[in-house]
């Protein structure tokens, strides 16, 4: 299971919010590479990065950001937050990601993630389904998507997706625990399917929880900057699981 710290950028600086609550944001970082190169030297390999300022404004805002942390740091890099066209998905790959994250838009546009997912790779395109009582939401998480999680995922797996993460929009920066019921519906119900769990991870318990049930990676962010999970136990964490 791989651990996926997330940087969340507002204003260019890295921040966490409390249920995707813009007017509830705590800076953790004016510089997010900083936090990059933190992950990166206690051993992490992956890096989420949300741009939040772009989610909000239907295209990306923070390029340079992704720019910065791609060029100072090895870090295999998903990044998302605007992107609506296929420009936006090549800006992204020669900014340095690997991996382009696609949510509200593939909600509203399947067909052109179909094609994406045949131009690049299931292996390129994370699927990210962002959750309310079983439901999708959408546009910064507070537009209803009109469908549920599993015929949301259902109908991304058919068209090619291998890779998608799940975030409990009830559980995102409350550090109350994840979702492992609906992770675990998802994953009986789809039982191929590459899932990240996202939301609601507080302490090393949460992470073998996770292990346990299946998932194939976590997304974590206010528990590390928090002090919640020492960065040196998440590094430990991972070599225990690749040994």
């Amino acid at each position: 299971m791989q651990i996926i710290p997330a940087i969340d950028i507002i204003n260019g600086k890295c921040v966490r919010l409390t249920k995707g609550d813009f007017t509830k944001q705590k800076i953790y970082n004016e510089n997010p590479l900083d936090a990059a190169k933190t992950f990166e030297d206690a051993g992490l390999q992956r890096l989420h990065i949300v741009d939040l300022d772009g989610a909000k404004a239907g295209s990306i805002q923070n390029l340079s950001v992704l720019e910065s942390i791609a060029s100072n740091t090895k870090l295999v890099i998903d990044f998302g937050g605007g992107v609506k066209n296929i420009d936006d998905v090549s800006n992204v790959f020669n900014a340095g990601a690997s991996i382009v994250t696609l949510g509200s838009f593939a909600v509203r546009s399947p067909e052109i993630v179909e094609e994406w997912l045949m131009e690049f790779g299931a292996d390129k395109i994370l699927i990210g389904a962002d959750v309310l009582d079983e439901k999708i939401k959408i546009s910064g998480w507070i537009e209803d998507g009109g469908i549920t999680v599993f015929e949301f995922i259902g109908k991304m797996l058919a068209l090619g997706a291998q890779k998608i993460f799940c975030t409990d929009i009830s559980k995102d920066g409350v550090m109350q625990g994840p979702s492992i019921e609906l992770y675990q519906k998802i994953m009986k119900k789809f039982p191929s399917i590459h899932l990240i769990a996202s939301g609601g991870v507080s302490k090393m318990e949460d992470l073998i929880k996770l292990k346990n049930i299946g998932c194939s990676g976590v997304i974590i962010g206010k528990a590390i900057y928090e002090g919640k999970i020492p960065l040196n136990t998440l590094g430990n964490f991972m070599n225990s699981v690749t040994e």
